[in-house]
């Protein structure tokens, strides 16, 4: 990550406390490969001095977020904590919570909120039936948002010129067989979505499984998240999911639009 420059913002560039990003690149770096990781490892993932790496493994296992054998380091349940404070302190997550508990009772399936972050999208609340247990789409979860319905529902919030420039820069690598990477046939779809207010998406994220969105805006109508339902092909059509599913995601953003600050 460069560094900011006093000629960029004197104010940012003299608040900037290298340590800490340097840290908290250290701490993401974990999720890159499954199990225990080495110093080397890490201070390779995270691009930094093997001494630099190790003085900051140490203070985090100090403060409780990373336990070692002193030759492995592993994250300690204590990092769970900051996801849990983000869900405590979210606005999008306190409103919409109630609205897709409802949603996934009246249809008796899960029901999803997810969120922009860069190329991603993140998952942040779901509303589940009782009967049902699914994995996958977990709280953090996180998929390329240009093959995900609520991905392209939040790519919609673009002009088409940024929109385009964005889909050309992003990383397109297909998920399925039927995943479209074509940035010009993303483009037209996306730009659809928009105008139609949702979007449908079929296993072009994931193998057998199709999902619906919309996006939620605030007062002002800016998007700043989107709500889905997804089922399996075989269980739930996509004229089901139209009729079905749709009008009840849309009651659920309208209803909350005027909520959200």
């Amino acid at each position: 990550m460069p560094k900011l420059k006093r000629g960029d913002n004197d104010e940012r560039a003299t608040d900037f406390v290298e340590s800490l990003d340097r840290g908290l690149r250290l701490l993401q770096k974990f999720g890159t490969t499954t199990g225990p990781m080495t110093l080397s490892d890490l201070a390779r993932a995270a691009e930094l001095p093997r001494a630099t790496a190790r003085r900051i493994l140490f203070t985090l296992e100090r403060a409780g977020f990373v336990a070692t054998d002193g030759k492995l380091f592993t994250l300690t349940p204590h990092v769970l904590t900051l996801a849990a404070s983000f869900l405590r302190s979210s606005q999008v997550v306190t409103v919409l919570q109630p609205v897709l508990d409802r949603i996934a009772a009246t249809a008796q399936e899960i029901s999803s909120l997810a969120v922009l972050d860069g190329e991603e999208v993140v998952f942040i609340a779901r509303g589940s039936p009782a009967r049902m247990f699914s994995a996958g789409l977990d709280i953090g979860y996180r998929l390329p948002s240009f093959c995900t319905s609520v991905g392209r529902a939040m790519l919609g919030q673009f002009d088409n010129a940024e929109l385009a420039a964005r889909l050309a820069a992003m990383r397109r690598a297909p998920m399925t067989a039927h995943t479209v990477t074509d940035p010009k046939l993303l483009l037209a779809a996306i730009i659809a979505d928009r105008a139609q207010g949702y979007s449908l998406v079929d296993r072009e994220a994931e193998p057998h499984f199709r999902s619906v969105s919309v996006p939620i805006r605030r007062y002002d109508g800016a998007i700043i998240a989107a709500i889905n339902m997804g089922a399996h092909v075989d269980r739930v059509s996509a004229g089901e999911m139209i009729d079905r599913f749709l009008p009840l995601l849309r009651e659920g953003a309208e209803q909350v639009k005027s909520m959200l600050l």
